[in-house]
């Protein structure tokens, strides 16, 4: 948390879709020697997080505007990952993304070279995206009514992975580079996600990357989790993770559906 992993004053830069810096603002700095207040300030971090956070799900669950965390170390392929999704999606949907970097607005830049709107926000010296940030991005957005949000979190297996930011699913990326152990070693993240994409699957031939182990390792740690293999690169398995997403976008639509339903028999009950 902010006293713990060096994120404890933060100037966080949101850019607006255009690339252009619009407002910027601190989270307090949390430092103590105290270990006892150290706890609390991690409670009250996570609480106003929590607060923020269930502000964002509301509004997505009112516009049926499925969010998606997507999370992984650097280098994992996200953006990539974003690019080849978008290029599959656009114009079927409406969709955008909110770019979390420390620092440029490079991968903000390539996913509007993809077709879609995009917001970057930088951290600075922090190492996650918070609820609050994005929604303080939600208010760049429009018209994104049943449609589709992706936010791209900081590159980091650690900090996110305590911070709820109101999104419906959270997906872990992995790629075959980074070692099949991953799921040991950062437990919280994999016990924390609805799905684990296992990326650059082409690489598996030129690197030591045991597929059957960490898949096993991430269902020890997360029994529940989806696995879907791919190539962003390649576009194997590109398929199956856009099914998944049109999938649980249809989901979210019906659940607006049927709330909206549930509210018209309260009303009629009133007549």
């Amino acid at each position: 948390m902010c006293g713990v992993c060096g994120c404890g004053k933060v100037e966080v830069q949101v850019g607006s879709t255009n690339g252009h810096r619009h407002d910027e603002h601190q989270h307090t700095p949390h430092q103590t020697d105290d270990t006892r207040r150290l706890v609390q300030i991690e409670q009250d971090i996570l609480s106003e997080n929590a607060g923020y956070a269930v502000a964002n799900r509301e509004l997505f669950e009112q516009q049926a505007l499925l969010a998606l965390n997507l999370v992984s170390s650097p280098g994992s392929g996200k953006t990539s990952l974003l690019t080849a999704t978008i290029t599959r999606l656009s114009g079927q949907v409406p969709l955008a993304v909110i770019e979390g970097d420390q620092q440029t607005s490079r991968d903000a830049e390539r996913i509007r070279a993809a077709g879609a709107t995009a917001l970057q926000i930088n951290t600075g010296k922090g190492c996650h995206l918070d609820a609050h940030m994005i929604g303080h991005a939600m208010q760049q957005f429009t018209n994104l009514q049943g449609g589709l949000l992706f936010i791209e979190n900081v590159g980091n297996l650690v900090c996110p992975a305590g911070f709820y930011l109101g999104e419906a699913h959270r997906v872990v990326i992995l790629s075959v580079t980074e070692g099949d152990d991953k799921p040991l070693k950062y437990p919280d993240i994999f016990h924390h996600s609805d799905l684990l994409l296992i990326n650059k699957i082409d690489l598996l031939p030129y690197v030591e990357f045991d597929l059957n182990a960490c898949i096993d390792y991430a269902r020890r740690i997360n029994p529940d989790i989806e696995v879907i293999q791919l190539s962003a690169r390649t576009g194997e398995g590109m398929e199956s993770w856009v099914d998944w997403v049109n999938q649980r976008r249809q989901q979210r639509l019906q659940q607006r559906i049927s709330a909206l339903q549930a509210e018209a028999i309260r009303l009629e009950s009133l007549l």
